[in-house]
């Protein structure tokens, strides 16, 4: 079936906005998507009718609070869905997944030792980096790093293995990178830690947006993401194992009960972000009714992102085989054709005339929408010798863009970097 994108680039109003360039109008064309995408029509309609019929604390007799209540729990429910646990208790919805992170760091390594060990890796965001090297500071624990081979752009099983001591107590590692786009086996990486007792904390944000997230089949311990990477409202959230949520220390207010999720959920939840989170989920739902799929929400889910992973492949190769035809440019990633199931569509490039931060101002003055810099992927660049102060610039498609709207950079980028 194809791709329904003019029916998905409707449920989006902010793609049909316009501003004024240079005295011209120009449409917007939103390739900024690895550090957020925009939301349809039913998260906003949810977040506003959550602040007129939902607007209220919890734990109320009072109608506004119960129909808070439903909110929260929708949300919880909802993410399960999207996660792969029908244990909404498994469920932590925080701020942000940086927040979140430090927050469940104190948790986690409560009752680490001195000397005991956490790998991190040079292929993560900051988010999943900075956490644990406070922690270990903290609690004199050691910090060791797993670097990413440079031909196949992933972290290998085998090289966590080599790492992987007595001492050693957690592995943290993305599933995605947000620099270069490859995606880790993480799957395979899991299983080698687990023979040797140790957690793993999966760092999903880049990921979720583009794949199907199964935690449950993964066996990881925890796994975290963004929703505003994924078309909705700007809060974190956690999944994490019952097993373990419920035997860890929560840092939380005295009165707090011990139930999950609710012990690590700290302070009043953003109730009308909640709502929004559930309603773009329910978008994902939406996508596979529309392309014929019945059935549970996460079974009309996983229709949509069967479809929504071809259709980026497409637009990805497009891109990549597009860059390749322009002289100067230097992409950092998966670039071969048999390699577009192993990356999400975040293609990241530098021209050896022109640096990221004029060739992303000079697309923003066209009305093209993407970033430069490190990106907070601070080892990947000092990995491949990327000067910190440049970094790159980074393209990120969702399945909202098009064909034209790729066509378009690429004829922006080949347009700037010839006339330097």
């Amino acid at each position: 079936m194809t791709f329904p994108i003019e029916n998905v680039r409707a449920q989006f109003p902010s793609l049909s906005l316009t501003d004024n360039i240079n005295g011209k109008e120009q449409r917007r064309i939103y390739l900024d998507n690895p550090a957020g995408t925009q939301v349809t029509s039913r998260v906003i309609e949810a977040v506003s009718d959550c602040f007129l019929n939902a607007n209220a604390n919890l734990g109320g007799y009072f109608p506004t609070s119960i129909a808070a209540e439903k909110v929260v729990d929708d949300c919880h429910l909802a993410m399960g869905d999207f996660m792969g646990t029908d244990d909404p208790g498994e469920i932590i919805i925080g701020a942000t997944m940086t927040t979140l992170t430090m927050h469940m760091s104190r948790s986690i390594c409560r009752d680490f030792n001195p000397g005991d060990e956490i790998i991190v890796t040079r292929m993560d965001h900051e988010g999943n980096v900075a956490a644990w090297l406070e922690i270990a500071q903290d609690l004199d624990l050691v910090i060791k790093w797993a670097d990413f081979d440079k031909a196949s752009w992933k972290i290998e099983p085998e090289h966590i293995k080599s790492l992987i001591t007595d001492k050693t107590k957690l592995l943290a590692l993305n599933y995605a990178s947000n620099l270069t786009g490859a995606i880790n086996d993480v799957k395979s990486i899991i299983a080698e830690a687990h023979k040797s007792d140790v957690l793993v904390y999966v760092d999903a944000v880049q990921l979720a947006p583009h794949h199907q997230i199964d935690v449950k089949d993964l066996d990881c311990d925890f796994l975290i993401c963004s929703p505003y990477k994924f078309f909705g409202p700007h809060i974190g959230v956690l999944w994490g194992k019952r097993s373990l949520l419920e035997k860890m220390h929560a840092y939380k207010c005295r009165c707090v009960p011990e139930t999950l999720a609710t012990k690590y959920e700290t302070g009043t939840p953003a109730i009308e972000l909640l709502a929004g989170l559930t309603a773009a989920i329910d978008y994902y739902a939406w996508l596979g009714g529309e392309l014929g799929q019945t059935g549970s929400r996460r079974t009309q889910m996983a229709a949509a992102f069967n479809a929504a992973i071809e259709y980026e492949e497409n637009l990805t190769s497009q891109l990549i085989e597009g860059l390749q035809k322009i002289d100067g440019i230097e992409i950092f990633g998966p670039t071969a054709q048999n390699q577009m199931k192993a990356r999400v569509p975040t293609v990241s490039i530098r021209h050896n005339k022109v640096k990221p931060d004029p060739l992303a101002k000079a697309l923003s003055e066209e009305n093209i929408f993407v970033w430069s810099g490190h990106n907070y992927a601070i080892g990947v660049v000092e990995s491949l010798g990327i000067p910190m102060d440049e970094g790159i610039l980074r393209i990120g498609i969702a399945h909202y863009n098009t064909a034209e709207e790729v066509q378009t950079i690429l004829d922006s980028i080949e347009n700037i970097v010839t006339n330097v």
